[in-house]
């Protein structure tokens, strides 16, 4: 069975930095995009950031200059890096992998998410 676990979060000041972290586990064949989303309360789920297994990457603009997605392949994991945060990032981070496991369909998985929260 996939999954996806995240650590990293907890409470920082403005201007401060956070790393998440996103292992993904089981009998897993291939990962192709992983990703970042965070949901604010009252707000949609949105993208913060994601990557390709050869690095490309893609952020949202509110996080630009300031968040750095990267990706071990060999160890299942993806990072986040937030950098100068701000109180508008606090939300529930959630990771996002795009995955073939060695058994069943290719198929997107979603971590439990973890609680970011940008408060002096």
């Amino acid at each position: 069975q996939v999954q996806l676990v995240e650590s990293g979060g907890g409470l920082v000041q403005p201007g401060g930095s956070l790393r998440l972290s996103c292992v993904a586990s089981g009998r897993i064949f291939s990962i192709y995009v992983m990703g970042w989303y965070r949901q604010a309360p009252g707000k949609q789920r949105e993208l913060v950031a994601t990557i390709t297994r050869t690095g490309t990457t893609n952020y949202a603009d509110s996080v630009k200059g300031r968040f750095t997605i990267s990706r071990d392949n060999t160890k299942n994991t993806v990072y986040l890096q937030m950098n100068s945060q701000k109180p508008e990032d606090t939300a529930v981070y959630y990771c996002n992998a795009d995955i073939i496991p060695f058994h069943g369909s290719r198929d997107w998985y979603w971590g439990q998410g973890t609680q970011v929260t940008v408060s002096s």
